[in-house]
């Protein structure tokens, strides 16, 4: 299973290196989501990020297609207004497409138009998405035995639902507040990381 960081569009772009770059060795890829920050200023923050020693193949760039293709990153993760999953793998065939997604439908889509995999919630309840009904581990299921493509789980994760989503078909986890938002980044991504390696032992 895969852990996937997503930023939080809060944190100025010296926190967002400071940050990112002592927790990079925990995860796999860090998605930078900054729907404030013009294409230019995504740019300058990923630029300076692969300074800092982020590795451009851990960085998936939401929305921004053309920052992604510049700066030769890990990927591009399209929203519902996003330019097309078709449009971009016949444009950028060589380009990692990651497409959150929210429904049934709009998952057998995404795989259809040549999705990489596909971000999928919010699987539990979370502060961000409050009064929202989750979608929950039964509809993941669903999903899962569909899909050939992994379907990233996101929304209300902590270390200890790991475990029964690897169950219900997982192929990794997406998370924001629980490593953006703690106290100790770097303590927090390690948790994750930790209990990600536990039930790959527990597999063999």
């Amino acid at each position: 299973m895969q852990l996937h960081l997503i930023t939080d569009g809060k944190k100025t772009k010296e926190e967002l290196v400071a940050i990112l770059s002592k927790v990079q060795e925990s995860v796999d890829f860090i998605h930078v989501r900054e729907k404030h920050r013009s294409a230019q200023e995504v740019f300058e923050l990923v630029h300076e990020l692969i300074r800092s020693g982020v590795r451009p193949g851990k960085i998936i760039i939401n929305d921004r297609v053309d920052v992604a293709h510049v700066l030769y990153v890990g990927g591009v993760q399209l929203a519902y207004h996003s330019l097309g999953v078709s449009e971009i793998r016949r444009n950028f065939p060589d380009l990692r497409v990651g497409k959150s997604v929210h429904s049934y439908e709009e998952a057998i889509q995404a795989e259809m138009d040549g999705a990489d995999f596909i971000l999928f919630g919010h699987i539990y309840s979370t502060s961000s998405k409050e009064g929202l009904v989750p979608k929950g581990l039964l509809e993941l299921k669903r999903l899962t035995t569909s899909l050939k493509i992994p379907v990233i789980a996101i929304g209300g994760i902590t270390p200890d639902k790991i475990k029964e989503l690897r169950a219900f078909g997982a192929g990794g986890i997406a998370v924001m507040s629980g490593i953006m938002d703690a106290k100790d980044n770097v303590r927090a991504a390690k948790a994750f990381q930790a209990a990600l390696l536990a039930e790959k032992e527990e597999i063999g």
